[in-house]
C-alpha cells in the first residue's frame, strides 16, 4: 500500500423461505444485541450472514480485494460512526468457503425523532455494494430488507446506483466526480480546465503556504474554517466529537491527512482527505470567504493531487455534489474529473415500495442558521445530526 508522509504540527493558529429467514435473523432481535463475529463458515458452499466488521477476523485484509472497495468499507469508518452516534453495524455478507465474496454495508440508526432505519452508510458520499462476480446482488438487499422487518426499520437506504440494487428507483440523485491520478505532474495539470490552471497559478503567485498534517491542532484549524463555511451556507456544522473520532480512527492511523493553506500564517483554506489501498477521497473542504480572491481551495486540491499521484495512488474521489450546486460541480470538473451518478435509493418497509424521487430544486439552507452565532450554530449541529444520519 502506498505510504504518505505528513509533516509534524508546528502551527498553533486556531483552525429463502420465511422460516429460514427468521432463523437467520433471530439472533438480532434483542434490543441490546451487538453484532459479533460470524459463526465459522462451512468448509464448502456459501451462506449469507450478518457481520460486525469490528470483530470479523481479517476484515481490512479481505475487503480491499473486492471490486469497488473504498475507504468507507473499512473498519475505520465503522468506528467513527459507532463512537460518534452509537450506530450499529449490520453488514450483510456472502461467505464462500469461509471468505468474504459480497458485502452490503448497513448501519442501524435509531432516533426518537426520526425512527429506526438501515442506512448504507450514514454520512457517506457513496457506498457501493461489493461483489466479486456480480452474480446475485438482489439477494443481499433482500436479506437486508428481511432483517429490517425483524428490527422494525422504517426503511432501508443505499447510496450507490440502480445497477447495485436491481429494481430500485432513486429518491435523490447526486453527481460524483473521480480524478484519475497520473504519476507525471504535468500530465495531470494539462488535463485541468484553463480556469482551474489560472486559479492555481494565482494562488501560487500570492505566496500561499501549504502544509500536510495529521495533528490535532490542524484539526482545530480546519474546524474553525468549517464553522465559517457552514454558517455562510446556512447549515449547522457537525459536532467537534465527529471530527475528533475522525482524527483518532482515521488521521492518526495513517488513513488520511489535512491540507491547510495559509497566508502570512493565517489559515485561509483547509481540506480533509481519506485514503485506503490506492484510492483517496476528498471528504471535507472549508475556507475563509474573506480570502476568496486568493483561490486557495484550488491550490489545496492541486497539492493533494500531486501528493497522492507521487505516492502511487490511482484515483481521487471528490465526493458527491447536489445537482443544483453548479458552482461546486464546476470546481470539481475543473480538475479533469470524470462525472458519474450517485443514486440514493430508499425502500419503505411499511409500504413495501421504493420512495418516489424527491430531487431538490435548490440547495438546502436556512436564514435562521446564517443569523445564529457560532456557539449556537454548533449546538444546533450537536442536537440535529444524530437524528439526521
Amino acid at each position: 500500500m502506498p505510504r504518505l508522509r505528513t509533516g509534524s504540527c508546528q502551527h498553533s493558529v486556531p483552525q429463502g423461505g420465511k422460516a429460514n429467514i427468521m432463523n437467520s435473523v433471530a439472533e438480532h432481535v434483542s434490543e441490546n444485541w451487538v453484532p459479533s463475529a460470524p459463526r465459522p463458515a462451512p468448509t464448502h458452499g456459501e451462506e449469507l450472514v450478518t457481520v460486525n466488521p469490528l470483530t470479523y477476523p481479517s476484515w481490512d485484509s479481505q475487503v480491499p480485494a473486492l471490486p469497488g472497495f473504498t475507504f468507507f468499507h473499512s473498519k475505520a469508518w465503522v468506528r467513527v460512526l459507532r463512537d460518534t452516534y452509537g450506530h450499529r453495524p449490520f453488514y450483510v455478507c456472502r461467505l464462500v468457503d469461509g471468505r468474504l465474496q459480497a458485502i452490503l454495508p448497513v448501519m442501524e440508526v435509531t432516533s426518537p425523532w426520526t425512527g429506526r432505519r438501515g442506512v448504507s452508510l450514514p454520512f457517506t458520499d457513496a457506498c457501493p455494494l461489493l461483489e466479486s462476480d456480480e452474480s446475485d446482488q438482489a439477494s443481499l438487499h433482500d436479506q437486508a430488507i428481511k432483517l429490517g422487518e425483524v428490527r422494525n426499520w422504517r426503511y432501508l437506504e443505499c447510496k450507490s446506483n440502480q445497477r447495485d440494487w436491481p429494481g430500485s428507483s432513486p429518491v435523490i440523485v447526486f453527481y460524483g466526480h473521480v480524478v484519475q491520478l497520473e504519476r507525471q505532474q504535468h500530465a495531470s495539470f494539462d488535463s485541468f480546465q484553463s480556469a482551474t490552471q489560472r486559479n492555481i497559478r494565482r494562488a501560487e503567485a500570492a505566496g500561499l503556504k501549504i502544509t500536510f498534517s495529521t495533528c490535532h491542532a490542524s484539526l482545530r484549524t480546519f474546524y474553525a474554517l468549517h464553522n465559517l463555511t457552514r454558517q455562510r451556507r446556512g447549515l449547522p456544522p457537525q459536532g467537534f466529537a465527529f471530527f475528533e473520532n475522525i482524527h483518532r480512527h482515521v488521521l492518526a492511523r495513517d488513513h488520511g491527512f489535512i491540507v491547510t493553506a495559509r497566508m502570512n500564517e493565517v489559515p485561509v483554506a483547509a481540506a480533509i482527505f481519506f485514503h485506503q489501498g490506492r484510492q483517496a477521497i476528498f471528504k471535507f473542504g472549508a475556507s475563509n470567504y474573506a480570502f476568496q480572491d486568493l483561490r486557495a481551495n484550488n491550490l489545496v486540491m492541486w497539492e493533494a493531487i500531486k501528493r497522492y499521484a507521487s505516492a502511487g495512488f490511482t484515483h481521487l474521489n471528490l465526493g458527491r455534489t447536489s445537482l443544483c450546486n453548479q458552482g461546486l460541480r464546476r470546481f470539481k470538473r475543473g480538475f479533469g474529473a470524470h462525472e458519474e451518478r450517485i443514486e440514493n435509493c430508499r425502500y419503505n418497509l411499511q409500504k413495501h415500495a421504493f420512495a418516489p424521487e424527491n430531487q431538490p430544486v435548490k440547495e438546502t439552507s436556512s436564514y435562521l442558521f446564517r443569523c445564529l452565532s457560532l456557539p449556537l450554530l454548533r449546538l444546533a449541529g450537536r442536537i440535529l445530526y444524530p437524528h439526521l444520519s
